[in-house]
């Protein structure tokens, strides 16, 4: 299964809802917090190209933010997402 990571903010109702898909899937995932850390936030921009949360990654893949991720859901390809390997 490929690694998934998320960046969040602990009140974002988006990030709830992306947390909350995963685990309905029994996807565990890497969140990195980035309330409070200015640091974290800016590596989560360089890397990402955008300031909202959550971000999210599968493998080395950007998926985007909560709505990109429930597309992939809607569209059937989450799961084929999280179980390829990425080369």
């Amino acid at each position: 299964m490929n690694k998934v990571v998320l960046y969040t903010t602990r009140f974002c109702p988006y990030c709830v809802r992306a947390k909350a898909l995963l685990n309905r899937k029994g996807v565990e995932f890497e969140e990195i917090a980035v309330d409070n850390d200015q640091m974290l936030r800016r590596e989560m921009m360089a890397k990402s190209g955008r300031h909202t949360v959550p971000q999210i990654w599968i493998g080395e893949q950007h998926v985007g933010g909560c709505d990109e991720l429930y597309t992939l859901e809607k569209q059937g390809k989450l799961d084929q997402a999280l179980e390829l390997d990425t080369p």
